[in-house]
């Protein structure tokens, strides 16, 4: 199998930075959308329904804003550990505005940055795996510094994204990475920087994502 071949520093933050402007532009727009309601409406009831968009919108954009934060964000300094109780709220916070059903279950405990967020990369690609909704059980076992983690996915049309086959592996030739595809992308650099490695498989007629960490031998 060939090398990885990664992308070069400048291209990875410019592509990152535009994922994260793709998530949020949305109900960043929807809460401009009510404002102008706000200004031109005198009936009560548009005026009711424009707060209510910009309450929605407000704490949709907030959530993705936190999980950014943490998935894709420096979240602290070098060496940094997370709480795994702040980044499942980050999570449920971004589930929050998606169609499946979403479970976690992880023992209180801290945990490197680099692998918290490779959960949380990981959380996005058990999303894409179940485009129609559903549900995704997310379970992390294992010792805080050896940990593996597994994200079943269920629901109509459940599928392994397309993005495994050569995204998270790291396999850039002939393949166009831009603002959504550098997501699996960079989910698989995490996984390469955590030693751990991650698998897509179907289940019957689900989808179960395992990240695994390598066991060291002499």
């Amino acid at each position: 199998m060939s090398e990885p071949v990664e992308l070069e520093a400048l291209d990875l933050a410019a592509l990152l930075c535009s994922r994260v402007c793709h998530d949020i532009i949305s109900p960043v727009g929807a809460i401009n959308n009510g404002l102008e309601v706000l200004d031109e409406e005198n009936n009560e009831e548009m005026k009711a329904f424009a707060f209510d968009l910009i309450r929605k919108s407000a704490r949709q954009a907030s959530a993705k804003l936190q999980f950014a934060r943490l998935a894709f964000g420096a979240a602290g300094s070098a060496g940094a550990e997370i709480d795994l109780g702040d980044a499942e709220k980050v999570a449920r916070g971004w589930m929050d505005g998606e169609k499946a059903e979403f479970s976690w279950t992880a023992p209180p405990a801290l945990m490197a940055k680099n692998r918290v967020k490779l959960l949380l990369n990981l959380v996005l690609l058990a999303v894409s795996a179940v485009p129609r909704g559903g549900h995704i059980k997310v379970v992390v076992d294992g010792a805080p510094s050896a940990p593996d983690f597994s994200l079943h996915c269920s629901g109509p049309n459940a599928r392994i994204p397309a993005a495994f086959e050569k995204l998270v592996p790291g396999q850039l030739i002939d393949v166009h990475v831009d603002a959504h595809a550098v997501q699996p992308y960079y989910a698989g650099l995490l996984a390469r920087a955590c030693n751990m490695d991650v698998v897509a498989a179907l289940e019957g007629t689900d989808v179960l994502i395992t990240a695994k960490t390598r066991v060291l031998t002499d």
